[in-house]
C-alpha cells in the first residue's frame, strides 16, 4: 500500500437502503408490476428481499457507536419511515440531527419515469444523487453491522475510498451456467417466464467491463462499501445511457450493473491502490446445523481483525436464531448498560427534499 497520509478534513457520511416490504402500501405499490405471476417466479420480487426485522436498528447503532466520526446517516426508503428515532432519542440524543430519511423520489428527482422501483440495483445507482451527501461515503445495506471500533482510515486514505476485495476471473463459467439454466427451463421445460436469479458476481464484472476490465474483476464481499461520490457522479452524468438503462428495471435482474463496483473500478482506472482485505464475517443462518450461529460470533470475538458482519435472511431465522444474534449485538453495543429502548413507534423523521 501507498504510504498513508491522514492529511485533509472531507466528512465521511453514511447511506443505508432499507425498505419494508410486510408494509401494506408498499406491497400493494408492488402488485401491479408482478403482471399477475407469483412473486416466486421472480427472483428480484422474492419475499425475503424485502423482509424487515429491525436489522435497520442495529445497523444503525453500530455506525453510532463503532464510527462516531460518521457526520451523517442518510436513510434512503420509498416513502416509509423506519422508526428508527426513538431508538436514537434514547442512546444517541446528540446524533438525532444527523440522521435523515431521503426519500427515492428524492434521488430520482428527473428520472421519475422509472418510479417506483424494487430493485436494490437500480436504487444504488442513484444515491450518489443525495442533496448534502459528502464526498466521501460509505454505503451499508441494512443487514450490515460494524462489530469493532473503525477508523476513518479503514474507510479513506488520502482522500481516496480504500477498496475491499480482489482481483477475481472474469466469471465465464458463472455466465454460461446462467444461459444453460435459461435456455433449459423456458425450452425444454416450457417455463416461458423463468428468469435465473441474477448473479451477485456477474453484476459486479459487468460494471468492471465499463470501466475497461474485461478479462478481471475487483470481486468486493458484502462489506460496508466506500464510495468516492465525484468519480461516480462525474461517469454516470456523461453516460445517461448506461444510466437510465440500469434503472430501468422494476426488479433486480440480470443485466443490470452493481454500483459498488462501478465506483471501485473507477478508482482504480484513476490510479487507487488502497486495497484492503474484506475484515468480514458473512453469516447466513437459516438451515445451518446446530452451532453455526455461536461459531460466527466466536470468529467475530477471537479475531481482532473483524471489523464488519452481515447477516442476511434474518427473517428466515428461528426466533431463538434471531434472539441469539440481537443479544450478542446488545451486549457489543453496550445497550443494557445505556438502559432498555423506548417503543420503536414515532412519526419523527428528518427528511431531505431537493
Amino acid at each position: 500500500m501507498p504510504e498513508v497520509r491522514l492529511a485533509g478534513s472531507t466528512p465521511i457520511d453514511a447511506v443505508i437502503t432499507w425498505v419494508d416490504g410486510s408494509d401494506y402500501s408498499f406491497s400493494e405499490k408492488l402488485k401491479p408490476f408482478l403482471n399477475g405471476r407469483p412473486r416466486s417466479t421472480i427472483p428480484g420480487a422474492s419475499l425475503t428481499r424485502f423482509a424487515s426485522v429491525n436489522e435497520i436498528k442495529y445497523c444503525v447503532l453500530s455506525i453510532l457507536t463503532f464510527a462516531p466520526f460518521i457526520r451523517k446517516i442518510f436513510i434512503v426508503t420509498d416513502n416509509q419511515n423506519p422508526k428508527i428515532f426513538d431508538t436514537i432519542q434514547k442512546y444517541y440524543p446528540d446524533r438525532l440531527s444527523s440522521i435523515f430519511i431521503v426519500d427515492h423520489k428524492d434521488i430520482f428527482s428527473g428520472y421519475e419515469e422509472f418510479l417506483p422501483t424494487f430493485s436494490s440495483r437500480s436504487i444504488e445507482s442513484m444515491i450518489w444523487r443525495i442533496d448534502g451527501l459528502s464526498n466521501n461515503f460509505v454505503y451499508f445495506n441494512d443487514d450490515n453491522f460494524l462489530v469493532r471500533p473503525v477508523k476513518p482510515s479503514d474507510w479513506f486514505v488520502n482522500s481516496k475510498p480504500v477498496l475491499r476485495g480482489k482481483w477475481t476471473p472474469a466469471p465465464i463459467l458463472r455466465l454460461l451456467w446462467y444461459w444453460v439454466t435459461l435456455l433449459a427451463q423456458r425450452h425444454l421445460l416450457q417455463k416461458d417466464h423463468f428468469e435465473p436469479r441474477p448473479s451477485f458476481h456477474i453484476g459486479q464484472w459487468f460494471a468492471a467491463r465499463l470501466s475497461g476490465y474485461v478479462f478481471r474483476y475487483f470481486a468486493n464481499s458484502h462489506t460496508p462499501h466506500t464510495v468516492g461520490c465525484k468519480v461516480v457522479a462525474e461517469f454516470l452524468s456523461h453516460n445517461q445511457k448506461v444510466l437510465t438503462k440500469n434503472i430501468m428495471y422494476k426488479f433486480r435482474n440480470h443485466y443490470q450493473f452493481n454500483f459498488v463496483s462501478l465506483s471501485n473500478h473507477l478508482q482504480i482506472k484513476q490510479g487507487n491502490k488502497y486495497f484492503a482485505k474484506s475484515d468480514l464475517v458473512y453469516m447466513q443462518p437459516v438451515g445451518r446445523p446446530s452451532g453455526y450461529i455461536d461459531r460466527k460470533i466466536a470468529c467475530c470475538i477471537q479475531n481482532p481483525q473483524i471489523k464488519f458482519l452481515c447477516v442476511q435472511s434474518l427473517e428466515q431465522c428461528s426466533a431463538s436464531d434471531r434472539d441469539k444474534i440481537y443479544s450478542w449485538m446488545d451486549s457489543i453495543l453496550n445497550l443494557d448498560a445505556m438502559g432498555a429502548p423506548s417503543s420503536l413507534d414515532t412519526s419523527s423523521n428528518n427528511v431531505i427534499s431537493k
